[in-house]
């Protein structure tokens, strides 16, 4: 196995959870304190699914993803990347692919003036290769422990949170985690057999389960910007 080289505010915990927290300039290292914090799903919701993306030139933008992003920065809304990245486990890339590529979706962000505030990701998988062979690990979607990180590092609001994702896995841990709600959009895995009626079924007096085409239709559905300006 390779070295790995991780950016500077990045960091593997002791459970070997990426963990990144990226301070804007313009904001103190306070700012997302009690704020309803977007939840986002990587693969097949902010960039096109691709059977275990590990090369920066497979990693393209859905269309939408950027808009919506500088949209939460307009509003003073942190966006935190939650991403199962199993692929690692399964031996079929490195963390230091799994860098890069996230290191071009951020470069691409940046055209539409957008950035994210927070990646975390899990490699673990039941049929991985030690140590993350962790069956069921309570980082993995649809478990909380990426969002539950994510509450302890930058004190975001997870009551008033919402969480995008084109799988059930993806608003279960959002609601596993106490989030208000969870938008099931239908790129990516989305339109997989029974996956929207699973994420259907999640909806309850706590947790409000909706669904849109893509990213692009979701900002109508999301609370946060009921007053936000357009």
């Amino acid at each position: 196995m390779s070295v790995i080289k991780l950016p500077d505010s990045a960091k593997l915990d002791h459970e070997g959870i990426w963990c990144q927290t990226i301070n804007r300039p313009d904001r103190n290292l306070e700012w997302t304190k009690g704020k309803a914090a977007l939840f986002l799903d990587r693969d097949g919701v902010m960039v096109e699914e691709v059977h275990y993306l590990s090369r920066p030139e497979d990693t393209h933008l859905i269309k939408g993803s950027g808009e919506l992003i500088a949209a939460c920065n307009k509003s003073d809304i942190p966006v935190i990347v939650v991403t199962n990245q199993s692929g690692i486990a399964r031996g079929y890339f490195e963390w230091g692919d799994f860098a890069i590529v996230q290191q071009k979706m951020l470069d691409d962000l940046k055209y539409f003036e957008a950035a994210v505030d927070a990646v975390y990701a899990c490699p673990h998988h039941k049929k991985g290769n030690p140590p993350y062979n962790i069956d069921n690990h309570p980082a993995r979607k649809p478990n909380p422990g990426m969002l539950l990180r994510a509450e302890e590092t930058l004190k975001v609001d997870l009551s008033t949170s919402w969480i995008i994702g084109d799988k059930a896995g993806d608003l279960g841990a959002g609601k596993n985690a106490g989030l208000a709600g969870g938008i099931h959009v239908l790129t990516g895995h989305g339109r997989d057999e029974g996956e929207a009626e699973k994420s259907q079924a999640l909806d309850s007096s706590d947790f409000k389960a909706t669904s849109a085409s893509d990213i692009s239709a979701c900002t109508e559905l999301l609370p946060f910007f009921e007053t936000a300006i357009r």
